[in-house]
């Protein structure tokens, strides 16, 4: 059965890169069930793979970021060797008066803020929560979350319908960041976000049934803009990392991001369920981090494994090259991430950290089993030389080896970030599958691929082919069929 619902067909959005080309918005929400198939689906597996993006709707407000876009999220759900495809928008509350108005309402990341707005949200109350960032399993639903704090909002995974905002106030949070976790062995959430005025970052978890069982202020020396946190089986990590606004033109509504390089990174560490007052904080060198890999305990340590940027601002070089008018945009998107391991020794205070791997990768993914436990492999995305984020392969590193592999999409084909499918009945950690959706420019269609996790470069079991484009995006999650 195939359905499908238009918006807006026609929506001339200019020139702007990240509106263009393989980042085209599509104008239809879509279910497939019948997809031409290319090699064959393997049986032993089930679940659901959601991936979440930016998904334009309207003209927009001022000058678009790539982080602006509206919501979207786009599934795979597998089942006894077959699969159905279906996109939806996030109908969040923004989106909903946008829709009513016809027309985007709130400014962008690169605009100046509309104080006159009644209703803002983000770390200094100025911009929509589009939703557009992350997406999290937790308590039988999906958690869709905007990566500079709003309400969160819950969905069915199953048929990708909005269920409606998480009333965080009413529980007695606040917002809630992108890179929210849900520990599998628990069915806890644990969450943080931040704001430009006291207090500059909160930390809570809601248990299995979805409620709050701890909430409390972190305390941080001023506003800060960290991206990601990280857990173990007893602990939480987060971060306060040396790039965020400059104080001073903050206090003239100015946004403006700097880094800090003679400032120390700092990450504290905090039992699960205690208050803010006892986190402990470890300093290591200035850097920057969007995104984590994995944690876990080893004795007296704690072991924290990420994509690290030592250098998070734009060099000279790549300003010069990307001139324009959205050259500032696509220099501070080119990301130079590579994986760095860090120590944090509970008895001794002290920090060791070493890189891992010298490749440049991002958008890391690992087996959800083994979330804040040992883990060895990773699944990663390398960027494609090229103006805009695109994604040109994948990677799967083996940091007990420091081992690769690698695997290169065709030209005019860029993937997603995966997501790991375990087999039925799997026995190590890499027995399953990664997933990923492919934009594919030549055809202007999009696929959903299948590729071995044992060994990822030896390409795709399967490309299912979707009748329309998927354009690139952020952040997924897999639905294991026991979360279901």
């Amino acid at each position: 059965m195939a359905t499908s619902k238009v918006f807006d067909n026609f929506v001339d959005f200019g020139d702007n890169p990240y509106l263009t080309g393989p980042h085209e918005p599509v104008r239809k929400e879509i279910t497939e069930s019948t997809l031409e198939c290319i090699g064959e689906i393997p049986k032993d597996f089930s679940g659901i793979y959601l991936r979440n993006g930016p998904n334009q709707r309207f003209q927009p407000y001022g000058s678009y970021h790539w982080f602006d876009g509206d919501g979207m999220v786009h599934s795979a759900h597998f089942e006894d060797g077959k699969v159905s495809y279906k996109n939806r928008w996030v109908t969040t509350k923004a989106f909903e008066i946008e829709s009513n108005k016809k027309k985007s309402i709130w400014p962008g990341l690169m605009d100046t803020p509309d104080r006159a707005l009644e209703t803002a949200w983000g770390s200094d109350l100025w911009l929509k929560d589009n939703s557009n960032t992350d997406i999290t399993i937790h308590a039988g639903k999906a958690i869709s979350t905007f990566y500079q704090c709003g309400e969160a909002y819950s969905l069915d995974p199953l048929n990708l319908n909005t269920l409606g905002s998480i009333d965080l106030r009413s529980i007695g949070a606040r917002q809630m960041s992108a890179h929210c976790l849900t520990d599998e062995a628990t069915g806890d959430l644990l969450f943080f976000d931040y704001a430009a005025k006291p207090p500059y970052m909160t930390y809570g978890v809601l248990n299995k049934k979805s409620e709050l069982v701890n909430f409390t202020e972190i305390d941080l020396p001023g506003a800060r803009l960290p991206h990601s946190m990280a857990f173990t089986t007893n602990y939480s990590i987060l971060m306060d990392l040396p790039m965020f606004w400059d104080p001073k033109l903050l206090k003239e509504d100015i946004h403006k991001v700097t880094f800090y390089p003679e400032i120390q990174s700092r990450f504290g560490v905090l039992k699960r369920m205690a208050s803010g007052d006892t986190i402990r904080w470890f300093e290591a060198d200035p850097c920057y981090i969007y995104h984590v890999i994995n944690s876990w305990e080893e004795g007296a340590e704690v072991v924290l494994d990420v994509c690290r940027m030592s250098t998070p601002v734009p060099s000279p070089e790549v300003r010069q090259k990307l001139s324009g008018p959205y050259g500032t945009m696509l220099a501070w998107l080119k990301l130079d991430a590579c994986y760095h391991r860090y120590r944090f020794n509970l008895e001794t205070g002290n920090t060791k950290e070493e890189r891992i791997d010298d490749l440049l990768t991002e958008f890391p993914t690992i087996n959800n089993r083994y979330g804040g436990l040992p883990s060895r492999y990773s699944y990663h995305v390398s960027l494609a030389d090229t103006d805009v984020i695109l994604f040109d392969g994948l990677v799967k590193i083996d940091s007990n080896t420091k081992n690769s592999q690698t695997y290169k999409f065709p030209e005019g084909s860029f993937g997603s970030e995966m997501q790991f499918a375990p087999r039925n009945n799997s026995q190590t950690e890499d027995d399953g599958y990664l997933l990923t959706f492919v934009t594919n420019t030549k055809s202007n269609k999009g696929e959903i691929q299948i590729f071995p996790a044992e060994d990822l470069s030896k390409g795709p079991l399967c490309q299912l082919i979707v009748p329309q484009q998927i354009p690139p995006g952020f952040h997924s999650s897999f639905v294991l069929p026991e979360n279901l």
